[in-house]
């Protein structure tokens, strides 16, 4: 199996045990497909979800739900994931402000200028998402994986 970049710059393995039970997750994403998809594959890994398909019901969501991580589409209509992650980054403490956050994006990982890009995220998923990176990455970022 391969490894991937985990957000504090260790190589997660696909062969080691992600643990998602009891993770609570906001996905936001303006494609009723992706976020069912998004739903189904985090849950089916013991995460509780709570999918939204604005920015506004994001923030209304990590204001009522209190989410361990939030993963947020960037290109969406209306208010965008750039816009969302500012605001969410304007939120006190206590309020989700410092909440890791997951930006989903068409741009490659390889992109010169994607840390600048990605300002407020700490962690990128590129289209077409991989399924077991999508696992792999949440589980990284809250800091839940166990090496094999």
């Amino acid at each position: 199996m391969q490894a991937e970049d985990s957000t504090d710059g260790s190589k997660v393995s696909y062969n080691d045990t992600y643990i998602l039970n009891g993770l609570r997750l906001v996905v936001v994403d303006d494609d009723q497909d992706t976020r069912e998809l998004f739903t189904f594959v985090l849950e089916s890994n013991g995460a509780e979800v709570i999918p939204v398909a604005s920015a506004q019901q994001a923030l209304e969501a990590i204001a009522q739900f209190q989410p361990d991580i939030l993963i947020s589409d960037i290109q969406m209509s209306g208010t965008d994931g750039y816009n969302l992650i500012r605001q969410v980054r304007n939120l006190g403490a206590d309020q989700g402000g410092q909440i890791p956050a997951i930006a989903v994006t068409g741009y490659p990982k390889n992109v010169n200028d994607i840390d600048e890009l990605l300002v407020g995220f700490q962690g990128h998923l590129c289209k077409p998402i991989d399924l077991d990176e999508l696992i792999a990455v949440v589980a990284s970022l809250a800091k839940r994986v166990v090496s094999s």
